[in-house]
């Protein structure tokens, strides 16, 4: 026999197992498993495979499935709880921030300055920054500053001067980062803004109650000692 004709006749043992094939067909098969020994051993495997798939019947589902469904459910749930929420935290940060970075490039005068940050999720810092009143924003709560574990002290520069700083904290009440928004910007004041930032302790933000990061914008009173 050839091999282009066994491989067709072999390509259509499953159909002819299955009764699915014409009468022609079905002759023309059975002609040819007499005539090829090959072509018969494999028909004869194949046959033997799905009479012991007969036999074993439909699988029978597990006796817990039913609490394992409840199971997956559950965590589905809870994973859409927690996207939500990760969806709240990301508004909030993308309302609030640009509200903050909008006020902060205003900020030319020292009065306009300290009276508008009051306004809005600010601190005033005049050696120590303090957290001006906090207005809740609907469902949402602002960062609320607690205390410091640093000493007050002015942040020493080369001449007097105001310096905004927008500090993030996370939802830990930490703060993790800042900018200095305006304001010298030197090595030796940054490690004096930062000696106060990592020692400040936060209320978090939350939104629903869930804490979440935020920003808040603050001014320190440079001064210079050259005088």
């Amino acid at each position: 026999m050839t091999p282009l004709l066994c491989r067709k006749v072999q390509s259509s043992f499953s159909a002819y197992l299955d009764g699915a094939v014409s009468g022609r067909q079905m002759q023309r098969i059975a002609s040819h498993l007499e005539g090829c020994s090959e072509c018969n051993r494999e028909f004869s495997a194949l046959r033997a495979i799905q009479r012991s798939l007969a036999t074993l019947g439909p699988a029978k589902a597990p006796a817990d499935l039913g609490l394992r469904l409840r199971l997956a459910i559950s965590h589905e749930q809870a994973r859409r709880t927690s996207n939500w929420r990760d969806s709240l935290s990301v508004k909030w940060e993308n309302t609030v921030r640009p509200m903050l970075l909008q006020v902060s490039a205003g900020f030319v005068g020292a009065v306009l300055l300290v009276g508008s940050i009051g306004l809005l999720l600010g601190m005033v810092a005049a050696p120590e920054p303090v957290m001006a009143n906090d207005e809740p924003l609907g469902a949402m709560t602002a960062p609320h500053y607690l205390y410091s574990t640093a000493s007050p002290a002015n942040i020493v520069s080369d001449h007097d001067s105001l310096i905004v700083v927008e500090a993030f904290i996370n939802d830990q009440g930490r703060v993790y980062d800042y900018n200095i928004v305006s304001g010298p910007e030197g090595a030796a004041v940054r490690n004096q803004i930062a000696d106060h930032l990592l020692m400040s302790i936060y209320q978090p933000a939350s939104v629903f109650g869930v804490p979440v990061r935020s920003q808040v914008v603050l001014t320190f009173s440079g001064i210079s000692v050259h005088g």
